[in-house]
This record gives structure tokens, sequence and C-alpha cells, in this order.
């Protein structure tokens, strides 16, 4: 191998790295610094909601979107009279100002516009824990004002993460 193939390899090494790094990092921050949103999960029949060991997630929000609403854009969500975030507009932009709700960002899945992504649709556990996740009324994801968000755990009906 040539010299200057080696130097090729581990430069994209180095920079491959240096992504992977990065891209950890923007996600510890919006763990830590995000504001925490617990979005309702839809009815999925548990008999094919647990496939191994990982539950495949279905949000309430993503099952009933306008037509109007973009290919690919941001949910606005604002909380409801008991903590739980609804959405209330679909839009291609986050406003420099919000006044009220938290983004989301979104991507339909198809073309029929059945439903959209928000990028935290499966959740992994340890084996043989499925019947303590089956529980799960709401997905916690904890997002930034850019509209990323991080799903950091599923909670029972009365809002208690579950581990």
């Amino acid at each position: 191998m040539k010299k200057t193939s080696k130097i090729i390899i581990v430069l994209n090494l180095v920079f491959l790295a240096g992504y992977f790094v990065f891209a950890v990092n923007q996600k510890e921050k919006i763990i830590d610094q995000g504001q925490l949103i617990l979005l309702e999960l839809a009815p999925v029949d548990p008999r094919s909601l647990l496939q191994g060991d990982y539950m495949v997630l279905s949000y309430d929000i993503a099952q009933n979107i306008p037509e109007k609403a973009p290919q690919k854009g941001y949910v606005l969500v604002k909380p409801d009279s008991v903590g739980t975030y609804k959405a209330i507009r679909f839009q291609n932009y986050i406003p420099e100002t919000i006044i009220e709700g938290y983004p989301i960002e979104y991507i339909r899945l198809d073309s029929w516009n059945i439903s959209i992504k928000i990028g935290a649709e499966s959740y992994f556990f340890e084996e043989g824990q499925g019947k303590k996740f089956e529980k799960a009324v709401y997905g916690g994801l904890k997002v930034d004002k850019n509209g990323n968000s991080v799903l950091v755990g599923l909670y029972d009906k009365n809002k208690q993460i579950i581990k």
C-alpha cells in the first residue's frame, strides 16, 4: 500500500471518530439541557409491540396530521391541562420567537400522509423486561430549541418513568 493511501485512510478514520464524538456530545447536551416532553403513545397491539428486546413506538401526535402539513418540518407541541404535550401546529420552519410550545423535527414516512417520524420510534431494553414496558403510556423526549429530540424513557399512566 502506498504511503498516501495510508494517510488518506488514517485521515478518514480520524474524521469519522471526530464526527462520532461530536454527535454523541450533541445528544448528551440535549439530554442535559433539553425540555422533558411527555408524548402520549398511540395504541398498538401488544402482541406485535414487542419484537425481541425492543418496543416499536407510535406517538399519538404522529397519527392525525393535517393534509397540508409539510413533508419535512416541525410540529409545535404544548402541554395540555394534565401535562401531556399535544400538537398545535405543523410547519416547515421554527419561528424566531416561540410564544407557546416546543418544536420537534419530523419527516413524513409515506406519500399517503398517514404518519410522521420524529426520530424516536424504538425503545430497547434488557431481555425479559417486556412485560414491564407493556404498561407504557407516554414516551419521554428531551427536546432542544432547534427541534432536536432524544428519547429518554417510557412512562406509565402516572407519569412515572419505567425502569
